[in-house]
């Protein structure tokens, strides 16, 4: 049995040595996660170097996954996209938390106030993914939408997690992040590191377009009760419309009290 890199996992480890762990639904989920805003429609081959696997596996669970639904094959191009399936899955997820009908509302007030994007994101193994988004700055060419990415150690939003989880869950990421792209990691760091100061002094980050160059964000850590999964929100604005200090010394303030209100709203102030 062939082993099978998982960046999610905080432990690398040979997984093929655990009994409990299934290579085939891990393979699977691999095959899911290479389809992108970017690369919506890809055939076997171009999945079988993205995942890495196999083309005769990559071709077997293509099949499968579009007999379940998961995915759609085009008969012309031999192509695949997701399907409606995947979907389906997210929906529940997003249902069942109800810190986004309480964050709603307060999102929609600091967005009319700063004029900023506002999102609110959880971690998903290196990226953050966004579970609820108001878009009120069109001139952002990188428009965030509910279940786009962005990638942890970048981004403003991603680093505020970092900052609340625990000191061995952090070390644990980092080590995952370093060992994933060290040279990506390096370039990265200065920005991290005057983040943590940045949290420590202000409550806040502040990305000057680490991710893209022509969007700034400031972002929170946002509390949770015991038991749920920890979340950001962050306010991004396109960089012409962000002079000088403008998100530290405007919208941050507004962010830090959002959060509070939302904290506040969910019992725990």
């Amino acid at each position: 049995m062939t082993s099978i890199a998982l960046p999610g996992l905080v432990d690398p480890h040979d997984l093929t040595a655990d009994r409990q762990f299934s290579m085939n639904l891990a393979r699977g989920m691999e095959v899911l996660r290479v389809f992108t805003s970017a690369d919506p429609v890809l055939g076997n081959r171009e999945i079988s170097d993205r995942s890495g696997l196999p083309k005769p596996t990559v071709s077997r669970i293509t099949y499968t996954l579009t007999l379940l639904g998961y995915l759609s094959r085009d008969g012309a191009t031999q192509k695949y996209k997701l399907g409606p399936g995947v979907l389906s899955l997210g929906y529940p997820l997003l249902a069942s938390m109800q810190v986004r009908q309480i964050a709603r509302p307060i999102m929609e007030r600091l967005a009319r106030e700063t004029g900023c994007s506002v999102n609110l994101g959880m971690r998903d193994r290196s990226d953050v993914v966004y579970v609820d988004t108001i878009r009120t700055d069109n001139t952002n060419t990188h428009m965030p939408d509910i279940g786009s990415t962005r990638p942890l150690l970048a981004a403003a939003i991603g680093r505020a997690l970092m900052l609340a989880c625990t000191a061995p869950e952090r070390s644990a990421i980092l080590n995952r992040l370093r060992l994933q792209d060290a040279a990506l990691f390096q370039q990265l760091r200065p920005a991290w590191e005057a983040d943590q100061k940045l949290f420590a002094a202000r409550g806040f980050c502040h990305s000057r377009g680490d991710w893209k160059k022509d969007i700034h964000a400031v972002a929170v850590p946002v509390r949770v009760p015991p038991r749920e999964t920890p979340l950001a929100m962050n306010c991004t604005l396109a960089t012409y419309r962000s002079p000088g200090e403008r998100m530290e010394r405007k919208v941050a303030p507004l962010l830090l009290d959002a959060v509070r209100q939302l904290e506040t709203a969910q019992g725990l102030r």
